[in-house]
Formats: C-alpha cells, sequence, structure tokens
C-alpha cells in the first residue's frame, strides 16, 4: 500500500507529509517531524509517555494513527512554551520538583494542559483521577500532584489577569 498524504496543525504550524498508513502518530512525530519529546514506554497505551493533544483531546500517541491526524490540530510538549516563557504546567513541574528521571514527563505536561482546561480548579483528588492514565515510575505523584496544583493557581492569576 503506498503512501497518504496529510495534512495537519501541528504547534500551530502547517504540516503537510506523505506517511505510510500504519504509522503510529508517535513515531510520525519522532521520526518524520523530530519532536522527540512523546516517548515510546508500553507501547499500549498503559503508561502515557507518548500523549499529546488532539482537537481538544489527550491522545495517546503510541495507538493513534498518523493518518487519523489528517485534518486536525496536534499539539506536543515542544508546542507548550511560547516565546521562550514555560507555559503554567511547565513551570509548576519545574517548581515544584514534579519529575525525577524525566521519561513520563512530557505526557505528564500534556495530559496536565489538557486537564486543567477541562477542570481549571481541581482537587486533589480530581487531580489524581485526572492524570491517572500516566504512570510515574520514579516521583511517588505527590509532587506531581503540587505541579498540577502550581499551574492550576498560575493558570486561574493569568485569567484574573487577562480579564
Amino acid at each position: 500500500m503506498g503512501k497518504k498524504l496529510i495534512t495537519l496543525k501541528l504547534n500551530g504550524k502547517a504540516v503537510e507529509k506523505a506517511v505510510e498508513p500504519r504509522t503510529l502518530l508517535v513515531h510520525f512525530l519522532r521520526e518524520d517531524c523530530a519532536l522527540t519529546g512523546a516517548h515510546i514506554g508500553c507501547e499500549t497505551s498503559h503508561c502515557g509517555a507518548c500523549t499529546v493533544d488532539i482537537d481538544g483531546a489527550s491522545v495517546k500517541s503510541c495507538t493513534h494513527l498518523a493518518v487519523q491526524c489528517d485534518g486536525a490540530e496536534v499539539l506536543t510538549v515542544e508546542g507548550l512554551a511560547h516565546a521562550g516563557v514555560l507555559h503554567a504546567v511547565q513551570e509548576g513541574f519545574y517548581k515544584e520538583h514534579g519529575l525525577q528521571c524525566g521519561f513520563c514527563t512530557p505526557g505528564m505536561l500534556m495530559r496536565a494542559y489538557r486537564f486543567l482546561q477541562e477542570n481549571p480548579n481541581p482537587s486533589e483528588e480530581q487531580i489524581r483521577a485526572g492524570m491517572a492514565g500516566n504512570l510515574c515510575r520514579c516521583t511517588g505523584y505527590q509532587n506531581i500532584v503540587k505541579a498540577v496544583q502550581y499551574a492550576a493557581a498560575k493558570l486561574q492569576q493569568t485569567e484574573k489577569v487577562a480579564a
């Protein structure tokens, strides 16, 4: 079977590439687009290290085909910061020590980004439930929860200033 031409918006930029129909999104991002933030962990969608945002939803890119993104808007961890300024979730993970080895961090950041858009003022219990599809083998999660709380507070403060 031949390649299929797909067009998508990737981190705010138009991208048009030919891909094999069986190419997983995580491989497309890493190999064809040189965006290596999404990590290949379990390849079964259990760990969440490959999480990206597609059309306003958290998606595990290891079980999503690149051709399914034709016409979509895709955001990866590389697209979170703007003009050298960290996004609130990135700042939260930095300030609250929400990472250790860093392998799960890109997926955690992307899930936290979407989760906080879905629930801008979450409780600790809601954060734990909202982040449950992303696994970390190092931190014990407490600092990840603190990082998401930090980001939520910062985003709320930013919205108040903008209003």
